[in-house]
């Protein structure tokens, strides 16, 4: 059940109940359209987020923009996540999933294009935004668009297999965009927008064919209402997810300028330390959802928690590059590992509910997104604040982190989770 929905949005629980109805696949077909989820998942957040990481330093060692400017471009992409987040549904339900799927991976496309001229901040902060809108609706739909077609008892392999690309995105960035910036950075982007297309049109016909069926979900019986309004632990778990997603925005944004600029190592370290981070983000989902399965997905949670509160605060004190290192890869896991962790805690508190594991889900998600926006411009904010102190943003994903431990403490006081919210 954990595996089923390891992405973070609220639609993969859903949809994921439709494979019921959803006409039957070949092998082939299946690993087809797992390719075409792969490639969603790579382009939308591993090549137009991450990728976005490694050339900070660049933008400001060129002069495209000024330091404080690239910083809130980065964030850009966060705040447009929210509202592709918001956004995917009413589009899905209108044009349909495949078709949306394909439109937003050519507007990637586009963005990475039209970043290679930099005509002014506010052009620029208008295709970072978009950027970010089309991630969002990749993330709500791709899972929900492929899973009905795959067999359940493979189910989450499947799943790990579509999100795969978000590793590979950051691994590929790393590796690939040193070599493009020998050439300049404008070349760089268009790169970006040619390995973009060509991952869109090998996809463009090997989406799952458009069909109409019936939920599952939509004829399950419900729980009672109280349960998922009142229950304060599902509140809580909101609070928690939210601020674990938040405290992920400081390595993203701020990690690579500060191992190339911060420490003086350059560029090419900088993006080594970045493909650790992308080993780290492969072997996240996997590792955490083990776990889960092992010792229980609220003990992952406080398990998973400790462990990148130590890593953060070791980048926070630490100037020895092998340790650097060790950090950074620990600390690439907890991103995208962090979701199949509380996907499984929202079943824990809700089992056999999935109408109102949806609406949990739904929510912890827009949640989750709305408080990475705005830890995404703090954080730029208390950059320029403290004059570029890169521990600093650390040491404050490290704050967030241990408030969401301390969140831990409110279960102790009711084990049997039977306090009603107000």
């Amino acid at each position: 059940m954990r595996s089923q929905n390891p992405v973070g949005d609220p639609s993969h629980a859903t949809h994921a109940t439709h494979a019921t109805h959803a006409p039957s696949a070949t092998r082939a077909e299946v690993w087809r359209y797992i390719f075409a989820g792969l490639s969603a998942s790579l382009v939308s957040i591993g090549l137009a987020r991450f990728g976005f990481t490694p050339l900070i330093p660049e933008l400001i060692h060129q002069h495209w923009f000024s330091t404080s400017s690239v910083i809130y471009l980065g964030a850009a992409n966060l705040a447009g996540y929210l509202i592709g987040a918001l956004i995917a549904r009413p589009i899905g339900g209108r044009i349909g999933n495949q078709r949306a799927l394909r439109l937003m991976m050519l507007l990637i496309t586009l963005t990475f294009l039209a970043c290679a001229f930099p005509l002014s901040l506010a052009w620029y902060f208008v295709w970072r935004l978009l950027s970010g809108v089309a991630g969002g609706v990749v993330m709500v739909l791709v899972a929900g668009t492929i899973l009905p077609h795959v067999p359940p008892a493979s189910r989450g392999r499947a799943s790990g297999a579509i999100f795969l690309g978000l590793g590979l995105g950051i691994a590929a960035t790393g590796t690939l965009i040193p070599l493009l910036l020998g050439m300049g950075l404008r070349v760089t982007w268009i790169g970006l927008a040619v390995l973009s297309a060509v991952l869109s049109a090998a996809s463009w016909f090997a989406w799952p064919p458009v069909q109409g069926h019936k939920t599952a979900a939509a004829t399950a019986h419900p729980a009672p209402r109280h349960v998922t309004t009142a229950n304060w632990r599902i509140k809580l778990l909101f609070g928690q997810y939210a601020l674990m997603a938040a405290s992920a925005v400081a390595p993203m944004v701020f990690l690579v300028d500060y191992i190339s600029r911060g420490l003086g190592m350059g560029t090419e370290y900088g993006a080594l330390f970045w493909v650790l981070y992308g080993v780290g983000a492969i072997v996240g989902p996997p590792l955490y959802g083990w776990v889960a399965d092992k010792a229980g997905a609220q003990n992952g949670m406080a398990l998973f928690s400790v462990v990148q509160v130590a890593m953060l605060v070791g980048v926070y004190q630490s100037d020895n590059h092998l340790l650097l290192g060790l950090y950074t890869l620990v600390i690439g896991m907890f991103a995208p590992g962090m979701v199949p962790l509380a996907v499984a805690r929202v079943h824990e508190l809700l089992p056999h509910h999935p109408v109102q594991q949806n609406l949990v889900w739904s929510r912890a998600t827009v949640f989750s997104a709305a408080l990475m926006a705005l830890a995404a411009y703090g954080f730029s904010a208390l950059f320029n604040l403290v004059h570029g102190q890169h521990r600093l943003m650390f040491l404050g994903a490290a704050v967030m982190v241990v408030i969401a431990l301390l969140a831990e403490f409110a279960r102790l006081a009711d084990p049997a989770g039977t306090r009603q919210a107000a």
